[in-house]
């Protein structure tokens, strides 16, 4: 399996408008973050993990012209906000695209979209399969995921393990059994905003306690904010295997 990173920015992405600090300024491209999404792709298969506002772009940059389902890890709008740009590979496919996500985040898509769900169909629409997922682990195509129940403040947000990868973002606390979950990896991916204590999400500090504890043979951070820092000055102060994800690095793993 592979697993790309389509973006790795917080909510305002990088660079934030108006801003002119070093991160936003800066002429490395890894310093340049969309926000957070990753495409799991095996032979067979291809799965994106949310869409956000950047979604278009991230499917135009990364040549993608097949998806086979979009797993959502909740329902805030910098994960969601790109669901109708979905169409193209409705039109492509000629298949219900498949969603998976919780009751809650299901709950609020048909909100959002309501002329996507409404009856009679509006014309040109993207049709929709909706899959409501708990804990219970559930397959698309040739690739079993695992949900990980994590909590982003008090809102329940899902992560998911698939062989030995799991990818958690939006989170400031991961349950005990949830950490259970999460062993013996060979990637995790984990959020990371910046270094200063965040109600919602793991700060640089918290993010490499949990990778401590779990010991996956490597991390990589994710949803980073321009407080941060820099690409280079902050992969200076990383422990060994733990490295910041960038926009179109690629993991690949043998396991399927």
């Amino acid at each position: 399996m592979k697993l790309r990173f389509l973006g790795t920015g917080t909510s305002q992405g990088i660079p934030v408008i108006g801003c002119n600090c070093t991160v936003c300024v800066s002429a490395d491209p890894r310093d340049n973050r969309t926000r957070t999404s990753a495409l799991l792709e095996s032979g067979n298969t291809a799965i994106c993990f949310d869409t956000g506002p950047d979604f278009r772009q991230q499917m135009l940059r990364g040549r993608c012209t097949r998806l086979d389902g979009i797993v959502y890890t909740h329902q805030h709008k910098d994960h969601t906000a790109g669901l109708d740009d979905v169409r193209p590979f409705y039109f492509l496919q000629r298949n219900p695209l498949n969603i998976y996500a919780n009751e809650g985040t299901l709950t609020q898509l048909r909100a959002d979209y309501g002329y996507i769900f409404q009856e009679p169909r509006y014309p040109g629409v993207p049709e929709l399969a909706l899959h409501p997922i708990g804990e219970d682990a559930f397959r698309i195509g040739d690739i079993e995921i695992l949900p990980i129940p994590v909590l982003h403040y008090d809102l329940p947000v899902l992560g998911f393990r698939f062989g030995d990868m799991a990818y958690v973002t939006d989170a400031n606390e991961i349950p005990t059994a949830s950490m259970e979950k999460l062993r013996n990896l060979d990637v995790l991916v984990l959020n990371a905003l910046h270094r200063t204590e965040h109600y919602s999400h793991f700060n640089l500090e918290g993010a490499l306690k949990i990778i401590a504890e779990l010991k996956p043979k490597r991390a990589f951070l994710t949803h980073i904010s321009h407080l941060m820092g820099t690409h280079e000055e902050t992969t200076a102060e990383l422990p060994g295997g733990v490295e910041l994800g960038s926009d179109g690095l690629e993991l690949e793993t043998t396991d399927t």
